[in-house]
């Protein structure tokens, strides 16, 4: 039974009838019949003014302390409503949130306190702020659930969601229900389903199909997305899983792999699985076995069976290859086959440089003493893919 601590008490006597006032441990019970048809006739009503209403687990830790300027206690359903309350919950006898709201339930029993209406909870430890319209803290649980137009706040991290579910001990917090966060070093925003936070270790995570913008000078210049993703705010590296992808805005590129690193401080993308990188302005595509894209030189190196694919089909395959975006220029390395369909020819050696889309290609021999071996096919003949 919580601790019921009052000052004052009142009981209107309008269309009832006082049966009796009895004292109890830690508070009043008062006993009446109403005869309102809007009542029970079966129910008895307390009511309080400047009251303090406490909660003790059964080895005497404390769990709640409520204060509030008027409480009503009904005796049968064994639910306390306090209006206006303000105060404190805990874990293992220790504040872990600050919280207020316009009205707050709450079951005997002690293993659920319910408040609604503009709710607000503060972790004073970590300076996390939620804001929304129902709390519900189960202390058995070691649960604090925000519902209804969540809005947290924090130096780092500012989310909006439907919902928000704390684990005080974990450190760990999970929103849920069209949720978007923005976070402040680095700069980006994030659209999803489900995100975690795990607040010491400083890390995001989605299980679901996730959004990442990243802004310079409010505007966003890349923005990543796949089916699941990381990312740590201390190290500012994103790691995006399933179907990743990421588009540049200046000039338009997609990278795409089944999992990529993307580092924000050094602006570095990584991936070591297949990926394919397109060029919009060129209409150019390359394949490889894995890549690496350094954003503010725009270079794109890739390794491992590249695949470089123009407008008129024309293909520059090799082991190595980098891409500088900015001056349209490709730079084989190894294993070289230059192919281009008007007019039909095939070029192969060491290296080769230049132009894919304006098909100016240099095909050279390298250092190995052998030489260009360069094909022409007749056109009658056609060309294999």
């Amino acid at each position: 039974m919580f601790n019921l601590k009052a000052y004052l008490f009142y009981l209107p006597l309008t269309f009832s009838l006082l049966i009796g006032l009895v004292g109890c441990a830690g508070g009043y019970r008062i006993a009446e019949q109403a005869k309102d048809s809007d009542s029970s006739p079966q129910e008895s009503h307390l009511k309080f003014f400047d009251v303090t209403l406490e909660q003790a687990d059964e080895v005497g830790n404390r769990l709640w302390k409520v204060r509030a300027q008027k409480a009503t206690y009904t005796q049968e359903r064994q639910i306390g409503e306090a209006e206006n309350p303000i105060g404190e919950l805990y874990q293992d006898g220790k504040p872990v949130y600050e919280i207020q709201a316009e009205r707050a339930d709450i079951e005997q029993d002690g293993q659920r306190l319910l408040l609604k209406g503009k709710i607000v909870a503060t972790d004073p430890k970590n300076g996390i702020v939620l804001q929304g319209n129902e709390l519900e803290w189960l202390p058995q649980e070691d649960l604090l659930i925000v519902r209804n137009q969540i809005n947290g706040t924090h130096k780092q991290l500012k989310a909006v969601a439907q919902e928000a579910r704390v684990k005080t001990r974990e450190q760990r917090i999970e929103f849920s229900g069209s949720v978007v966060a923005k976070s402040v070093d680095p700069k980006m925003e994030m659209r999803t389903e489900n995100l975690i936070w795990q607040i010491s270790e400083e890390i995001l995570m989605s299980e679901h199909a996730i959004q990442i913008d990243r802004y310079k000078n409010n505007q966003i210049t890349d923005r990543g997305k796949g089916d699941a993703a990381q990312i740590n705010l201390k190290t500012q590296i994103a790691t995006i899983k399933k179907n990743a992808q990421l588009n540049l805005l200046e000039p338009p590129t997609e990278i795409a792999s089944n999992s990529m690193t993307w580092d924000m401080k050094t602006e570095i993308v990584k991936t070591h699985s297949p990926v394919s990188v397109v060029q919009r302005a060129e209409n150019v595509t390359v394949n490889a076995n894995r890549g690496e894209m350094k954003i503010p030189q725009r270079i794109v190196n890739l390794t491992g069976n590249v695949k470089a694919i123009g407008q008129r089909r024309q293909t520059l395959k090799s082991n190595q290859l980098s891409w500088y975006l900015d001056q349209k220029l490709l730079v084989a390395q190894g294993n070289v086959v230059y192919r281009q369909v008007d007019p039909p020819i095939n070029f192969t050696g060491e290296t080769a440089i230049g132009n894919l889309q304006t098909e100016d290609i240099v095909v050279k021999s390298g250092n190995s003493g052998s030489r260009v071996v360069t094909e022409i096919i007749p056109q009658d003949v056609g060309i294999s893919n």
